[in-house]
């Protein structure tokens, strides 16, 4: 197994890319775009633009299709790096860019066709996938015996959707879904889902409402409403009733991208914490000349470089399962990550007292982004659950 742990120099030079984009497009746009209450505001096509220009919205395209190829390991360092400047651009790009990865290998050349070249050009292509209903979220992770409510039923050329999704990241915003729906009466969603393409102004598919979240508000979610709506023989992906399939041969890196999602925010919060420590004087002396404090401050540290160590092993192995790709590296490390956020955004906030629960801080908006992947890409006592059944389950 080579060394996951050394930047390349591709990679140093996305990173220092990417590090400038945050600095100059996302930091100073983050807060009064998380500030604005009406949940739709929160999203940016100005940083969406941005970074299609210096090719971070498509980084995940082989060169052929007009991106850079860029291999999973890369991919997670740059969702993270774009979470320290905000989470929800980071959620807007992790979705993008690993739909983009499974629409490279998914789809079958008449498709890719299709599709690719187009969503390339476009400053403002992101992607979703339409997976969870208001019935149906955690028992996609751990399959119980009930269909998805969205339906597909067969008619002449096609098929024929009724339904509705929520919560779907970018679901009021993209170009292009990967839709989930029942397609087998009577199954299981594991056993009778089929994976469908689906383009945005088709009729008979409207967005919903978008969601009033927490945090996390730079990046919409919302429901997808459909009243029979049309979609094409032309537009299956995969197997008709292997949906499932999909997900699990092409998406294995999607829990690790999470993770690298709501690191960024523990690095964000470890680094305000660092500040407010070296700056703020309590009891005749910095709060970082305080043992305690100290000791705290290396604790954040172990916990982020431990949780990195794992999405980066998560992702590498994503890449060349051949190495020894074990299936709980599909659930453990977001939960890893997501725990380590929420302990320390907690302790940010007490290092930084009274200080850190007032707006003008920043520390606030961080707690609430923080929160956010305790639940989203699974809730993890659920995705425990889904790892001690790969782990027991013979």
């Amino acid at each position: 197994m080579e060394d996951i742990f050394i930047l390349n120099e591709d990679q140093r030079a996305i990173l220092a890319t990417v590090a400038r984009f945050v600095e100059e497009e996302v930091m100073p746009r983050a807060a009064k775009l998380d500030a604005d209450p009406d949940p739709e505001a929160g999203f940016s096509w100005e940083i969406v633009e941005k970074a299609h220009e210096v090719g971070i919205r498509t980084m995940t395209l082989s060169e052929k299709w007009g991106g850079l190829g860029a291999d999973s390991l890369t991919t997670a360092m740059v969702i993270e790096e774009l979470a320290r400047g905000d989470l929800g651009v980071s959620v807007v790009m992790a979705q993008t860019l690993k739909i983009a990865q499974i629409m490279q290998k998914a789809l079958n050349d008449e498709q890719r066709a299709r599709v690719l070249p187009g969503f390339a050009k476009d400053p403002r292509g992101v992607l979703a996938i339409g997976i969870t209903e208001p019935d149906n979220a955690s028992n996609y992770f751990l399959p119980h015996p009930v269909p998805f409510r969205t339906t597909a039923e067969k008619t002449k050329g096609g098929w024929i959707v009724n339904g509705m999704k929520h919560f779907i990241s970018n679901g009021n915003r993209a170009s292009h879904y990967l839709l989930f729906a029942q397609t087998g009466k009577g199954q299981p969603m594991a056993e009778g889902a089929t994976c469908f393409l689906l383009e945005r102004g088709r009729r008979g598919f409207s967005i919903g409402r978008v969601h009033d979240k927490m945090g996390e508000r730079l990046a919409n979610n919302a429901e997808l409403i459909f009243q029979d709506c049309f979609i094409p023989d032309e537009n299956v992906v995969g197997a008709v009733g292997k949906g499932f399939n999909v997900l699990a041969e092409f998406f294995p890196q999607s829990n690790a991208y999470a993770g690298a999602s709501v690191l960024g925010v523990a690095g964000a919060l470890h680094q305000k914490s660092i500040d407010w420590a070296k700056t703020r004087v309590q009891g005749g002396k910095p709060l970082i000349e305080h043992d305690g404090i100290r000791a705290q401050l290396a604790e954040m540290r172990m916990l982020i470089d431990a949780s990195r160590s794992y999405i980066h092993r998560a992702c590498w192995l994503a890449d060349h399962q051949e190495n020894g790709w074990d299936r709980t590296l599909g659930a453990l490390p977001k939960a890893m990550a997501s725990q380590a956020a929420w302990k320390i955004a907690t302790w940010c906030m007490e290092i930084h007292g009274g200080h850190g629960y007032m707006k003008e801080s920043g520390v606030e908006k961080l707690v609430r982004d923080a929160a956010a992947f305790l639940h989203s890409d699974g809730v993890n006592r659920t995705l425990f659950l889904k790892a001690a059944n790969f782990m027991f389950r013979d």
